[in-house]
């Protein structure tokens, strides 16, 4: 029996969608069990030029100045294998990719 698939949406910061040449929002079908690394696997597959621009190469890790937020919650230390709730799961909800802000 094939795995069921959710389509997910997903919010961009301005410089990812203008690499990835998309808008706004984007929807992206992942395999269940949602989670945040079949979503970012999912957008890394879809869109070539985002590889190693969310997640570092070699460790797979967040990039330092990216942020996650989820349900309205920052799920940036989330462990990446950690279910996403079901708003997010079930398309109702984004995905929030968020350029971290510095300042001095």
């Amino acid at each position: 029996m094939p795995e069921a698939t959710r389509l997910i949406r997903i919010e961009l910061p301005q410089h990812l969608r203008t690499l990835a040449g998309v808008g706004y929002e984007i929807s992206l079908e992942v395999t269940a069990p949602v989670t945040l690394r079949r979503v970012l696997d999912a957008l890394e597959a879809n869109y070539l030029a985002l590889g190693g621009t969310i997640r570092d190469y070699a460790t797979g890790e967040r990039r330092a100045f990216l942020r996650f937020f989820v349900c309205e919650q920052d799920w940036s230390h989330e462990p990446l294998d950690a279910e996403l709730p079901p708003p997010i799961a079930e398309g109702r909800e984004p995905l929030l990719i968020i350029g971290a802000i510095a300042g001095g």
